[in-house]
């Protein structure tokens, strides 16, 4: 058991010992929650080897789940690839700092902890201006999968991130709360391909500005074959009730909820609720414990919100969560796939 220390960022001078001590640990083989502009990660020394396996243990995470690699610049990403494809370095410089991640062959210095056992390795240089400051500190590239048990929704605030990380890692960095919400875009690139392997911050709509051939990974649309990317291999986002999401307008959505409320009552299963404001609204949601994420068909307020929503029903004594989702397209996809995956795929459109 680890005594976990949380540091808040200020904005002031202060922050440097904060970076300094952070940068400390992670050299020396240890554990860092930090911020960034999607979810927190939880952060090890990305070329050591028995660091990046603390991760896996810290977490619960299986062996076999690949690891992003965090670092401060593409400069610093350089030095961890064989080979970037010209389209690739474009998006590089298009979108990093920033929500998108790129899986590019690896160098013999990744250890196979953060691979996977693959001969490739996903790099992210992410936007959070904190997160950057403190992989400078670090010297070295950081491992970081999202701060949370496996299995569970992601940590989009140093608070949430304790819930589960508390004794098993030796610092969480607090820069506020992810202005995204979603993890990042992962992408594969071939000659004038782009494959998203992961949906995310950057949309297919912003990667097709670049190329015509934007594709979305086979086991993204099946759910078959193996998944090439981090996250993406195992059940994940899971809330601690089952879920169903509605996807329709608000008197869509309410209704069907209406119903599922009435059989649900007739079992004698207590009922949550995840939805936008209007349809709170419509239900007469009052004495339920219900989360609201933002107004209804803003994709940007329920991405923003919707790890919180998810962990909002940890301490709540419900048996069933009732969620609304919103139509594919922009962020919306990312959104949904995360829905999808914590739904265990019960998504209907209403």
């Amino acid at each position: 058991m680890k005594d976990t220390k949380v540091a808040r960022l200020t904005g002031t001078a202060a922050d440097k010992t904060v970076f300094d001590d952070a940068g400390r640990i992670i050299r020396g083989g240890g554990l860092v929650v930090f911020p960034t502009e999607t979810v927190y990660g939880i952060g090890a020394n990305g070329l050591d080897e028995a660091a990046c396996r603390s991760i896996y243990a810290a977490k619960g995470r299986p062996g076999d789940n690949p690891l992003i690699l965090t670092v401060p610049d593409v400069t610093e990403g350089k030095k961890l690839v064989s080979y970037i494809p010209p389209l690739a370095e474009k998006l590089m410089q298009a979108f990093w700092p920033g929500p998108l991640t790129v899986v590019l062959p690896r160098r013999e210095i990744v250890p196979d902890a953060v691979t996977g056992g693959l001969d490739t390795v996903a790099l992210r240089c992410p936007a959070h201006a904190g997160c950057r400051e403190f992989l400078r500190a670090a010297g070295v590239p950081v491992a970081g999968p999202s701060a949370n048990l496996s299995g569970r929704p992601s940590p989009t605030t140093a608070a949430e991130a304790l819930r589960d990380m508390d004794g098993r890692v030796d610092m969480i960095i607090d820069g506020g709360a992810a202005a995204i919400g979603v993890e990042s875009t992962i992408v594969e690139v071939l000659e004038q391909v782009v494959t998203i392997l992961r949906p995310g911050g950057v949309t297919e709509e912003m990667l097709a500005e670049f190329t015509p051939y934007v594709t979305m990974d086979v086991h993204l649309l099946t759910d078959t074959g193996v998944p090439k990317a981090p996250g993406m291999k195992y059940r994940h986002y899971a809330p601690s009730a089952p879920m169903r999401v509605f996807v329709g307008s608000v008197t869509a959505v309410a209704a069907a909820m209406e119903a599922a409320r009435h059989t649900a009552a007739g079992d004698k299963k207590a009922v949550g609720y995840l939805v936008s404001a209007e349809t709170a609204e419509r239900l007469g949601l009052f004495d339920e414990p219900f989360y609201t994420w933002g107004r209804h068909g803003v994709k940007e307020e329920l991405a923003a919100n919707v790890y919180t929503g998810l962990l909002f029903f940890d301490d709540k004594p419900v048996d069933l969560i009732l969620a609304e989702g919103v139509t594919t397209g922009g962020i919306g996809t990312a959104v949904m796939n995360r829905l999808k995956k914590a739904a265990g795929g019960a998504v209907v459109d209403v």
